[in-house]
């Protein structure tokens, strides 16, 4: 088996929440330069607006055009943008009850000019619901996504498809448009080359539809890059799904995330078979963005076969049923149960296709194993993004998990200077920076890539004219050699 690429990979960028990571902008962009200069082109800075510690980690922001002044300002994040690329959140499927827009809509009702910004069950569904279609939307977290809130004097089903403090908004009204296009011309304006779309595949609510990635989420999607695209910025589609949407998606958008990659990496190093990875590699799209790990948990429905309806069977995953269920034991065999705790019915966060766990503690906190899952993600087309937790080899914050009862902040640890200083004394994080360089600096990256199966052993190779570069992986052995023009290569010694 091989596979070949044309597409270049563009440089690496890092994920950080700016508190977590620095204390604030300023902080942030001072580790960007400081701890792991000439590291990273780029950096994804997790919601900063205000607040930035809401029920939801940012992405509840009461006011999405304005910067959290514990964070910083404008300034500070155009200073970050004058030195790496930037990454910001846009929001897309919902708005926090606290924000006045919402409160205003909670004391007037359908009389609040804001009204026509936020969806109730009637929205969708004006002459009433069957419960067919009841049964049919689709949400990430059990039970339906409806909170009963009083409106202007009259209690009314609110749509909030993740939590009671995140009220959905209706795509189709002059008001949300409004509302989208200021958030991307205040981020755009202030240096932001990137928009996150999150949550943009829950937006487009459609009558006897599952209600996601609805034909009106893509006409939604296509008018937001129109948009960003005139304002210099790309789009990245943030959908977790079956594998096959993630390929349609491509097709139409600027990035999307391979969030097929990190589980299929770890079902490889655990069980020595790198087949499902191969298999994925020959179709996957050349314009992702290449994750291990994100502030969400390990993606495990991204992996699995599709969900059945009427008129379609389902459609078989990269993963069979017994090779996930065997996945999900091994990651909370290898954490010694912290990720079991952090996970479903055991946290708040009750998302049903994540595993809530580091990357290093999903691989039993095996050096080897971690750089060579950071190495394979490095090597495959894409912008590869590098969570601040999996660079520094961070275990699950149970200490935090303790406090916040939320399942994803095991792997959201807050981090002090001194801890982000100590932890790149260790071997493992000083290889993965050396690795990140050599993603950098290598001029065989802009070249051609090809990837070849033999048993256990996958092959990467980037080649240009006058330069390559080759990872061989033996997934049985957990182990890995490097070339370069033929000759071996020590990666620490030769690019740290």
């Amino acid at each position: 088996m091989i596979i070949r690429s044309r597409i270049p990979s563009r440089g690496p960028q890092l994920i950080a929440y700016a508190d977590r990571l620095g204390g604030d902008l300023a902080g942030l962009r001072e580790v960007m330069t400081d701890l792991f200069d000439g590291v990273f082109d780029g950096v994804h800075v997790l919601p900063f607006y205000r607040p930035f510690d809401g029920a939801d980690a940012g992405f509840d922001p009461e006011d999405h055009t304005e910067i959290d002044p514990r964070l910083g300002s404008w300034d500070d994040l155009r200073t970050l943008a004058a030195d790496h690329r930037v990454m910001a959140d846009l929001i897309v499927n919902h708005m926090s009850t606290r924000s006045p827009q919402f409160r205003d809509v909670e004391l007037h009702g359908d009389a609040s000019r804001h009204a026509p910004l936020f969806l109730t069950l009637s929205s969708i569904f004006p002459d009433g619901v069957s419960e067919d279609d009841l049964a049919r939307i689709y949400r990430p977290r059990p039970g339906l996504p409806f909170t009963t809130m009083t409106l202007g004097g009259r209690r009314r089903l609110v749509w909030t498809t993740f939590t009671s403090e995140q009220v959905d908004l209706d795509i189709r009204t002059p008001e949300f448009w409004s509302y989208l296009t200021s958030i991307i011309d205040a981020l755009t304006g202030n240096g932001v080359s990137l928009l996150r779309l999150d949550a943009v595949g829950y937006t487009g609510k459609q009558p006897g539809t599952d209600c996601f990635m609805t034909p009106e989420s893509s006409a939604l999607v296509q008018r937001i890059s129109d948009y960003a695209h005139a304002r210099g910025a790309d789009v990245l589609l943030e959908v977790h799904g079956h594998h096959e949407l993630q390929v349609e998606i491509a097709r139409s958008v600027d990035y999307v995330y391979d969030f097929a990659l990190p589980p299929l990496l770890l079902h490889a190093l655990i069980q020595g078979d790198p087949a499902p990875l191969a298999r994925w590699l020959e179709v996957r799209p050349a314009n992702s963005i290449n994750v291990l790990d994100t502030h969400d948990g390990i993606g495990i429905i991204d992996v699995g076969p599709s969900q059945p309806t009427a008129t379609d069977p389902g459609r078989p995953g990269l993963l069979d049923a017994t090779q996930i269920d065997t996945l999900v034991a091994a990651i909370h065999t290898n954490s010694a149960g912290t990720s079991l705790s952090a996970t479903g019915a055991a946290a708040s966060n009750l998302d049903l296709y994540q595993v809530n766990c580091t990357y290093y503690d999903a691989l039993a906190g095996d050096d080897r194993a971690l750089l060579i899952a950071r190495l394979v993600q490095l090597f495959l087309p894409g912008i590869p993004q590098v969570y601040y937790v999996g660079l520094l080899a961070g275990h699950n914050d149970m200490e935090l998990l303790a406090a916040t009862g939320v399942g994803r902040d095991v792997n959201r640890a807050r981090l002090t200077r001194a801890d982000i200083a100590e932890a790149v004394r260790q071997d493992v994080v000083r290889e993965q920076l050396a690795a990140i360089r050599l993603r950098s600096r290598h001029p065989a990256f802009a070249g051609d890539f090809d990837a070849e199966l033999d048993g256990p052993v996958l092959t990467l190779r980037w080649r240009t004219t006058e330069d390559d570069l080759t990872l061989r992986v033996d997934f049985a052995e957990v182990s890995y050699t490097l070339t370069s023009g033929g000759v071996a290569q020590e990666l620490a010694a030769s690019f740290s």
